[in-house]
């Protein structure tokens, strides 16, 4: 049987012969099955793209409040590979939080963060049921996951910052916003934007301590997008419903 071809939401902008553009402006999702925006990012899309932009500078854009660990660790490592033999500048747009922080270190520059955009860092969570064994061993496992996305934040800071002094930041969940960032990582602090786009995605909302003016910024992007909620609400359905049909599609031809 001839291998499928499935619905790939995925985007390149502004590509060129020397240079491409690659947003991270949605959920990070572990693959197709999961990317029911038409933001959201995936491993597999990823290394698709990074295959054909060998020899090219490549310029990421980020406004991602985060999402699955596994698939984020992977495509920073892929980045990373990439950037060894081409040049990679990261742009924090807005928020880079929980795991699309650690996206935000992949460039082969120091990402450039404006004064009001924000790293969000915390510790991993999980959803899980069962005994109190189960729970005791999801414990120990999200503290391995947690020292995993420890030592990929310690490759990018600032001399004389300690491993405990990161420790910290993620167990209290830190907001820290470009030229607060800078005390602690390697990054270029750029000047502020007149105005940013709330990030999208299902993981912003599961954060604890959003700073306010942030809060009051997304309120008023939700208040006045507010009429063309009807619009936005059919265009995810049709999304979802397209989405829908091409799994359809791919289970009545895997019979």
């Amino acid at each position: 049987m001839p291998k499928l071809k499935i619905f790939n939401c995925f985007e390149v902008r502004n590509e060129t012969a020397t240079s491409a553009d690659l947003y991270f402006y949605g959920d990070i999702v572990s693959d197709w099955w999961g990317a029911w925006q038409e933001e959201d990012q995936y491993p597999e899309a990823i290394k698709n793209f990074l295959s054909g932009q060998q020899g090219k500078s490549l310029n990421i854009y980020i406004n991602s409040g985060g999402g699955a660990v596994f698939a984020g660790l992977a495509i920073y490592n892929m980045i990373r590979r990439f950037a060894e033999t081409n040049a990679v500048q990261v742009f924090v747009d807005g928020l880079a939080g929980s795991i699309a922080s650690v996206i935000a270190f992949a460039g082969s520059m120091p990402p450039k963060i404006p004064s009001n955009a924000f790293l969000m860092i915390h510790n991993p969570f999980a959803l899980v049921e069962g005994n109190a064994a189960d729970l005791r061993k999801m414990a120990d496992d999200l503290d391995v996951i947690t020292g995993g996305i420890l030592n990929a934040y310690m490759e990018h800071v600032r001399e004389g910052v300690t491993e405990d002094q990161i420790r910290g930041l993620m167990d209290a969940e830190t907001w820290l916003n470009g030229q607060d960032a800078a005390e602690y990582f390697n990054i270029e602090t750029t000047e502020s934007v007149a105005e940013i786009a709330a990030a999208s995605g299902g993981y912003v909302a599961r954060v604890h301590n959003m700073p306010k003016d942030l809060v009051i910024q997304r309120e008023a992007a939700a208040a006045k997008n507010k009429t063309s909620d009807n619009q936005d609400a059919r265009s995810a359905e049709l999304i979802q419903n397209k989405k829908r049909d091409e799994i359809a599609r791919i289970i009545i031809n895997s019979l």
